[in-house]
């Protein structure tokens, strides 16, 4: 069975379908992803970009320097999904918990967090926090202490 959700933007111009289940879901803290999505912490789900189905007109915001962008409604400007380095979609959490009544589904919490050596903030929850990608070492308890 496949699922499918289907987003909106805040006037409702631009709509997103989603089909299937996302590559991950994360909760990224590095530099990049802060500065470009204006967050202290990106919660966002990456999606296989065939899986991502945008239906209006959108517009784009290509990063000067680096490989990603950012798709966006016209008329009221929000941010509907992002393209990383590796050509998925990322979709804001934000716009899945409106799309679902204001709550994050179960299946579509993030999973961990990820550059969490970057972190502008502190996060108190049982994700396993990986100082950069997940490939590497993880955060313990939040005291610093690293495992392989």
């Amino acid at each position: 069975m496949t699922d499918s959700c289907q987003l909106a933007c805040l006037c409702g111009a631009i709509k997103v379908d989603l089909i299937g289940e996302p590559a991950a879901r994360a909760n990224c803290h590095c530099e990049t992803c802060r500065d470009f999505y204006a967050t202290p912490m990106l919660s966002a789900t990456a999606w296989a970009s065939e899986k991502v189905v945008a239906h209006g007109t959108l517009k784009v915001f290509q990063h000067p320097t680096k490989r990603m962008s950012r798709a966006f409604c016209a008329t009221c400007g929000e941010t509907v999904f992002g393209t990383n380095r590796l050509g998925m979609r990322v979709v804001l959490n934000s716009l899945l918990a409106r799309a679902h009544g204001g709550t994050l589904p179960a299946n579509r919490t993030p999973t961990m967090h990820l550059f969490y050596r970057h972190r502008v903030l502190n996060v108190s929850d049982s994700l396993i926090k990986y100082l950069d990608g997940w490939d590497g070492p993880t955060v313990e308890n939040n005291d610093g202490a690293t495992r392989s």
